[in-house]
């Protein structure tokens, strides 16, 4: 950092324009927002563009100031748990295919309003992911379907059972031929009885899952050798050495709450005598995993299994006996740093039994065989890697149109679909949809009208999981109960309820087929209170499968072989599930939409993502349409640093034709392209805008964010203390002592921060903060309170990536007060920059002022139109803003407000830890910390203490209470050759 220009040379940037220095990205930083915003507006001076906007909020207060009529019947009898304005909190599951989340739910006068982690439950530990957090939106979803429709008419639930009941006598006749069911996976004990009942009903029947993306693929060779299905659990924790192969464990798979705090675990610094794991990635697209790694490999797939296999043969001379097939020398087509491999092996080598190889789950059953030998050969299985019997687990994945292969001519009379949707998400849409005209009788089971539910006969709505009965078992075997925390908002039926129509032809409710199940679980005698205790805690106590051991008889060596060699010219192709819309389920979440991706920025979009060689190469720009080899498929391209060359990447979900009116037409649909390993690019000529936030802000220089090796931190624990010096600071005014009662303040570490975006959905969710659309965010006018912001370290075709949470630093001389000419933002006698919403005049002054860019003006009533149902997913403890008016993080001042008012009526102070914000409460790392700093046994104040402890931007004196842990990285020494010029002395 003392070479100021190696420091600008070689230092942090945002983009490639930045690290070019291209005019038009200087010119957006001389502006607060990026130049269209003002579009429309130019000749006006910001006294007439003040003037006009004044006018208009007088205008708006004339015609809002009438409520809308409501009719309200009020409770007969009120519930004795319900008091109105005090949150009551339930526990209950959220299901994702064969794994399962434990949640806890806040609700408001019977209304769902905020989902948070289990603490109890191992998925989730008290964290939540943005799915979760983003569901309480799919409950209030207004495209749900709200009736059962047959041949295109509304129909009911009574005229299907009677139907069902009529096809039930003819089926039972024969057995079941001709009757066919594909169903997404589950881990039930209630769908699995069903199941069971099912086929002893109708043995003919064909029955088949099938999910779009399904993490089990490396698992199914093992399978063959163990007792029964399988489930993995990776203990990060205990590893001192992680290799991920293609694996996107901390955001993408789906352990990724658990994997991201075991991980952290084993990174956590208080000092600098402190030890840390090391983490080595190799990996063909840029993950979230690969930016928190000490040493990224970028790899194009079809070079993987040749990885694997010098690696093995690296392990072999070290003398680990591993039951691979190693190459006898590495193919001339393999281009792997040979140092690279020596010290990996070397590093696993020598912390047997403490190591840990994953790989991507939805990689060939081959590679996932390999990995498998790899960890038992380092002693890993048993320890870091442990196999579990996935109970009640249905997930054998057969392709829909290899089912309907099956079922040619006259074969299958009647298909059921539950919960999945082929023609959308399969690569042979076209003949699944003419497939399915085919067959008579066609039901569909799904939440939406979706492009499957379109060309069936039947279609029946999928209650939410927050309105339904069911149960889960999660990875270890843990079991969970999904009970119901409202009554169904339409007329939608549970997974459970439906499953047993089929398989019994009984209309029962989902309470009695759950509770029926769980009667033949627990004990008899004390079966009413476990029953109780279970719906409290969300979960069965003690109820996990003991691991099971994998034994083959065929201890033959394995060949890997090179099945993915591309042919000269080509480039691989490889698609993975997106960290927000994951396989296009949540594509009509304006939520997660919103969410920029971690690393590309982009929002409301996916793109055709290729290395800055393989773009000048083939002569791409940003935007370009390119067409897919010959067909009519055109993507555009985004230009990723770190992105193996020759390699093209696009996130599956996109492209819905039949979401709702948020996911609709979003994106590109790359499930038409997943059959594809190989590809050719052609540029259409047409032009495409993305929506990127990355330009959104920059560090021009500065040092905010702070870093250094392992050896470096122990050589000189205060290095972040002093990477900025400046003469003592003195304010010109007599600042207030803030030294009595509360004073509250926040430290996150960058060491465990992984850049998630949880947070930001969280601040969403809690603070009712609107979301704006891809117009606006082009615009620069998203509305988050606190950012993710990415920035690349290094040479620009394959640099690292560090993320740095930003949000209001509530600073003690905060600029934005001395500007405001109406006193709207000031600080209050607790240390908290607030906002007085109705004062504030809109001039932005304040936000011109803020050296952090992170105050959010609503130029627009973004909440005007929005449907009723959507509106009960908001906060009733926080205010709905409206345009005109500036906002930002206000360290959940509600929250705030709450837990001292708990304090003050048992006459005592607030417990530390008793308030949490909604960031520190999703976060899966535990990065943040929250608190009284004058509290010197708070966790806040210890932290603050620490060595690595440094104020953003301290040398301006604004003071600001949040305080950053700079982050400390592991590398192998004999790797150092890989680190930026910025790390070496």
């Amino acid at each position: 950092m003392e070479d100021k220009d190696k420091f600008d040379r070689h230092g942090y940037w945002r983009s490639l324009n930045e690290l070019a220095g291209q005019p038009e990205f200087k010119e957006n930083l001389g502006r607060e927002f990026p130049e269209t915003v003002l579009e429309g507006l130019a000749g006006l001076s910001r006294r007439s563009f003040l003037g006009l906007m004044g006018a208009s909020l007088a205008l708006a207060g004339l015609a809002g100031c009438r409520k809308p009529v409501e009719k309200i019947i009020p409770y007969v009898t009120p519930p004795e748990e319900i008091i109105p304005g005090i949150a009551n909190y339930y526990a209950t599951t959220m299901p994702m295919g064969t794994d399962a989340y434990g949640v806890i739910v806040e609700c408001h006068e019977g209304r769902p309003t905020k989902i948070e982690g289990n603490p109890r439950h191992p998925a989730t530990r008290g964290a939540a992911n943005a799915w979760i957090l983003a569901s309480i939106l799919g409950l209030y979803d207004p495209d749900r379907s709200p009736k059962i429709i047959h041949k295109g008419l509304e129909n009911n639930w009574n005229d299907f059972v009677a139907f069902w009941r009529e096809l039930d006598k003819k089926y039972s006749t024969t057995g079941g031929e001709g009757l066919a069911i594909l169903t997404e996976p589950f881990s039930s004990p209630s769908l699995f009885n069903a199941l069971q009942m099912f086929r002893r009903r109708f043995p003919r029947a064909l029955v088949k899952s099938w999910s779009p993306v399904n993490y089990k693929n490396s698992l199914s060779t093992l399978e063959n050798a163990a007792p029964g299905k399988l489930k993995t659990v990776y203990s990060l924790d205990k590893a001192k050495v992680i290799l991920s192969l293609d694996s996107d464990f901390l955001a993408a798979e789906p352990d990724n709450l658990a994997a991201a705090a075991d991980f952290v675990k084993g990174r956590k610094v208080d000092s600098p005598l402190d030890s840390m794991n090391r983490l080595y990635v190799v990996e063909s697209n840029y993950s979230l995993t690969g930016a928190m790694a000490d040493h990224r490999l970028r790899l194009s797939p079809d070079h993987l299994s040749g990885f694997i296999r010098a690696l093995a043969g690296e392990l072999i001379r070290r003398g680990v006996n591993i039951n691979l097939e190693p190459a006898s020398e590495t193919p001339s087509a393999f281009s792997f740093d040979e140092t690279w491999i020596r010290a990996l092996a070397e590093d696993l080598s020598a912390h047997k039994g403490e190591g840990l190889i994953r790989v991507g789950g939805t990689h060939s059953p081959e590679l996932g065989l390999a990995v498998y030998h790899l960890n038992r050969a380092l002693g890993n299985i048993g320890k870091t890697v442990t196999y579990y019997e996935a109970r009640d687990t249905f997930d054998d994945n057969l392709a829909p149109e290899n089912l309907l292969a099956k079922g040619t001519g006259d074969a299958i009379s009647t298909l059921i679909l539950l919960g999945v949707n082929p023609v959308y998400a399969s690569t042979g849409d076209n003949e699944i949809s003419s497939a399915l005209a085919k067959i008579e009788n066609t039901i569909h089971f799904g939440e939406c009208f979706d492009e499957t539910a379109e060309h069936c006969t039947w279609h029946i709505p999928a209650a939410h999981y927050l309105e339904s009965w069911g149960d889960v078992w999660a990875a270890d075997g843990i079991a969970g109960v999904i009970q119901p925390m409202i009554a169904p908002l339409y007329d939608g039926r549970s997974t459970v309820e439906l499953w047993n129509l089929l398989a019994t032809a009984n209309d029962e409710t989902g309470y009695e087929i759950v509770r029926r199940t769980w009667a033949g679980i627990l004990p008899a005698a004390d079966f009413e209170n476990k029953w109780r205790q279970i719906l409290h805690d969300g979960l069965l106590d003690n109820s996990a499968s003991k691991p099971i051991e994998i034994n083959f008889a065929d201890e033959s060596k394995i060949v890997i072989n090179d099945s993915r060699a591309t042919t000269s010219g080509k480039l691989n192709l490889v698609v993975v599930p997106d960290t927000s819309v994951f396989d296009g389920r949540f594509a009509n979440s304006s939520w997660l939409q919103e969410l920029p991706d971690p690393i590309t920025k982009l929002a409301w979009d996916n793109a055709a993502l290729v290395s800055i060689a393989t773009a000048k190469n083939l002569n791409l720009q940003n935007g370009d349409m390119v067409r897919i080899d010959d067909s009519d498929t055109a993507v555009p391209i985004w230009i990723q640093p770190g992105i193996s060359e020759n390699t093209v990447v696009m996130n599956l979900g996109y492209g819905r034709t039949r979401a709702g009116r948020i996911g609709t037409g979003v994106g590109f649909n790359a499930y038409k392209l997943r059959h594809k390993k190989e590809i050719s690019l052609e540029k259409t000529g047409g032009r495409h805008h993305f929506a990127n936030t990355q330009e959104h802000g920059a560090m021009e220089g500065r040092a905010i964010f702070r870093e250094a090796n392992l050896e470096k931190y122990r050589r000189d624990p205060k290095f972040a203390e002093k990477m900025v010096e400046h003469p003592p600071l003195k304010s010109i005014f007599k600042e207030h002592s803030y030294d009595q009662g509360y004073q509250w303040g926040m430290t996150i570490d960058l060491n465990s921060c992984i850049g998630c975006g949880a947070c930001t959905i969280a601040c969403q969710s809690e603070n009712n903060i609107p979301v704006v659309g891809k117009e606006q965010v082009i615009n620069g006018r998203e509305m988050h309170w606190i950012r993710n912001d990415r920035y690349f370290v290094g040479e620009s075709d394959d640099p690292r990536v560090v993320i740095m949470p930003m949000a209001c630093q509530h600073c003690e001389n905060a600029p934005c007060e001395s500007v405001c000419p109406v006193s709207a933002t000031t600080h209050d006698k607790e240390g908290l920059n607030v906002m007085t919403y109705n004062r504030c005049i809109g001039t932005r002054y304040c936000s011109n002022n803020c050296p952090y860019k992170v105050r959010r003006f609503n130029f627009f009533n973004y909440t005007k139109d929005m449907p009723e149902t959507v509106k009960m997913a908001q906060n009733p403890d926080v205010t709905v803003r409206f345009r005109g008016v500036m906002e930002k993080c206000t360290f959940c001042v509600q929250r705030i407000n709450r837990g001292k008012q708990a304090a003050k009526k048992e006459n005592r102070t607030v417990r530390d830890g008793e308030i949490q914000t909604a960031c520190q409460q999703a976060c899966p790392t535990k990065a943040i910390s929250f608190g009284n700093i004058l509290d010197p046994d708070s966790n806040v104040a210890q932290i603050k203490k620490s060595d690595r402890n440094y104020a953003l931007l301290a040398e301006l004196n604004v003071k600001p209470r949040n305080t950053y842990l700079a982050r400390i990285r592991n590398p192998q020494p004999d790797l150092m050759q890989f680190d930026s010029d910025m790390e070496k002395e």
